[in-house]
């Protein structure tokens, strides 16, 4: 245990200063004598390249051992190997057993990985039963992804009897860690009064919380927020800001509401081009409205240039 910990104190920077060759030696050398936390952690700086070169076979064959002694970590980081391909052809079914055997040693991100195996039938045959009980393992262990994920299978129904209620208890737990496709499905619960009081200031909070990590979906929602006054006072610039945020990733929906803003010159100098413009990037994603208003607008800026 001695070398192991002396590893631990080299690979942390704990009263030694931080040097990963140095953990790798005592690591080795504990992992020689049989230590499995040693093996693992051994494995971990194969995996990442520190203080060794990179090796996943390396990785593959410490994780292993210490797995193979039964420690939880080394199991799902075996798991994970499998999963990602990474030293072995990838399969699914293996990262699977792997996931298994360390969540039900209470590894937490084993019991989310697990989850999300199951809900998505990958290696396993889907079942959402399965998949959120597993969720509801990592979730009890303060594990966001895992509360997201709980939540919307009670949103929907799937796995579970549905529940907004429960699906707001998920989410928020999620939320308050900063996880933002929590915020965002937070926000809209508030917005649309689903398990929780309606209450467009709340939405607004929670909106703002995810668009701000960049959430697409949450930057359009909130500029619809800002467009309509809902939970905030109306403001067409911040309405054009963040459908502009969203639209920038693709959003069909802002991309259609920025070019509403450019035709009425809503928060923005009016401009007929621009409002085409983004009119046919919804279009070409599908959005019904969009393609009315290409062939609307199209024919009005044609009009427009053969009269000047």
């Amino acid at each position: 245990g001695a070398q192991y910990n002396l590893g631990l104190s080299y690979a942390n920077g704990r009263g030694v200063p931080q040097n990963y060759a140095e953990a790798a030696k005592w690591f080795r050398k504990a992992a020689e004598q049989g230590h499995a936390g040693g093996q693992n952690n051994l494995g971990v700086l194969y995996e990442d390249g520190k203080g060794v070169p990179r090796n996943y076979a390396e990785a593959l064959k410490y994780y292993r051992l210490a797995a193979e002694q039964g420690h939880a970590v080394a199991q799902n980081n075996l798991g994970v190997m499998y999963a990602n391909g990474r030293g072995v052809p990838q399969d699914l079914a293996e990262a699977a057993n792997y996931s298994r055997l360390a969540g039900e040693q209470g590894d937490v991100r084993a019991q989310h990985s697990l989850g999300l195996l199951y809900e998505f039938g990958e290696g396993v045959e889907k079942n959402d039963v399965e998949a959120a009980k597993w969720y509801r393992k990592a979730a009890e262990q303060g594990h966001a992804g895992a509360q997201y994920s709980l939540g919307f299978l009670y949103e929907f129904g799937e796995g579970v009897e549905k529940s907004d209620a429960e699906a707001a208890k998920y989410y928020r737990l999620a939320a308050e860690q900063g996880y933002a496709r929590a915020q965002y499905s937070l926000g809209i619960l508030y917005e649309e009064g689903r398990g929780v009081e309606k209450n467009g200031v709340e939405a607004v909070k929670w909106l703002r919380k995810a668009a701000e990590q960049g959430h697409a979906g949450a930057q359009h929602y909130l500029g619809f927020m800002y467009d309509f006054g809902l939970g905030v006072k109306e403001n067409d610039e911040e309405a054009v800001k963040w459908y502009r945020m969203a639209a920038e990733q693709g959003n069909a929906k802002s991309q259609y509401s920025l070019g509403i803003a450019y035709e009425q010159g809503n928060g923005v100098t009016r401009d007929l081009n621009e409002a085409l413009k983004y009119y046919r990037l919804a279009a070409e994603q599908g959005e019904v409205a969009a393609q009315k208003a290409v062939k609307r607008l199209s024919s009005q800026v044609a009009g427009e240039r053969e009269s000047q």
